[in-house]
């Protein structure tokens, strides 16, 4: 991280002041908490704000709470020691941690060098971000996104981005920082367009998520999509479910319930999503990108694109590129 946003964010704080004076608890009027375990964003955030940084108190132990917002941590240097619904978790340098509203979070003392910062962000943020993602369904995204969103908090714990090593993501989130603690003109705008570029880095490295406990089942779900995403082509169940050393009929039942489709229908939709980029961007014939998707019988594939799309592979590259 640079050094000069690094060093404002080491300044003690008054609370932080408080704390090395000898306050030996967190000052509850802060945070909105005095007579309950909710962090209210209310407190934290000014009128009419969606997003604000604050960096993490240190020297003091946080007591079990949950919040009424978004929070994502994310660890500048050193690390922190997080209790979230009783399991462990260790932020360390450059890692990314996204809580769900519903979780109960307790945070064990951090020392001088140990800097974390805070976004505190109301869901409504996200919206103008995800608008960059693409409109096409993705059901790996979806289920991300939900997560990081907050709406899916019933279910979903944390979600732990083990990202330290790259790059890309550790520049757009310095960037973030910098733009809310110097108050950058324009800067919901440039906020927005950083966290989708976030959101956009981090769907590509699923394989650095680690799922909270709390979501039940929700880890396998991750990885399903994942192979579906990486294996549309060829990808069989059966293959997935040894290498997990599932029970394929068990999967097949937790699939359906978690995505609310089949895993055989999951394949078909990245299948015909994968088809579709083709018949815009490329030259290949229609059988070439049956092929290249998974189907090597051309009538089922025409099948399965006029059943998703409405129209035949043809007519719908003839509408694209008119």
């Amino acid at each position: 991280m640079n050094e000069e946003l690094l060093k404002q964010l080491k300044i003690i704080t008054p609370e932080e002041q408080e704390i090395l004076n000898g306050r030996a608890e967190i000052n509850g009027s802060i945070y909105g908490c005095e007579d309950s375990l909710i962090f209210d964003s209310k407190k934290l955030l000014t009128r009419n704000k969606l997003i604000t940084v604050r960096p993490h108190t240190r020297f003091v132990h946080f007591p079990k709470h949950t919040h009424n917002y978004v929070e994502v941590i994310y660890m500048c240097s050193g690390q922190t020691r997080h209790l979230i619904n009783e399991e462990e978790v260790i932020l360390k340098q450059g890692e990314l941690l996204f809580l769900g509203q519903n979780s109960i979070q307790e945070i064990d003392a951090a020392g001088e060098n140990d800097i974390g910062v805070n976004f505190i962000i109301l869901p409504a943020f996200f919206d103008e971000a995800l608008k960059m993602i693409g409109q096409e369904e993705n059901p790996l995204r979806d289920f991300i996104v939900e997560c990081l969103k907050g709406s899916d908090s019933g279910k979903i714990g944390y979600l732990h981005f083990k990202v330290a090593d790259i790059l890309p993501i550790q520049n757009l989130l310095e960037n973030l920082i910098w733009t809310i603690v110097n108050n950058q003109q324009n800067k919901r705008s440039i906020n927005q367009i950083t966290m989708g570029l976030l959101f956009l880095q981090l769907m590509n490295y699923t394989e650095k998520i680690v799922v909270g406990k709390n979501a039940t089942n929700e880890d396998l779900i991750l990885t399903v999509l994942r192979f579906v995403e990486e294996n549309y082509k060829d990808g069989e169940l059966t293959a997935l479910a040894e290498a997990l050393h599932y029970d394929v009929y068990w999967m097949s039942k937790m699939i359906k319930k978690k995505t609310g489709k089949t895993y055989t229908e999951l394949l078909q939709k990245k299948r015909i999503q994968q088809a579709t980029y083709y018949l815009k961007n490329t030259d290949m014939s229609v059988a070439e990108i049956g092929n290249a998707v998974g189907y090597d019988n051309l009538s089922y594939f025409h099948k399965i694109f006029q059943k998703q799309m409405g129209l035949s592979p043809k007519k719908y590259r003839q509408q694209v590129n008119n």
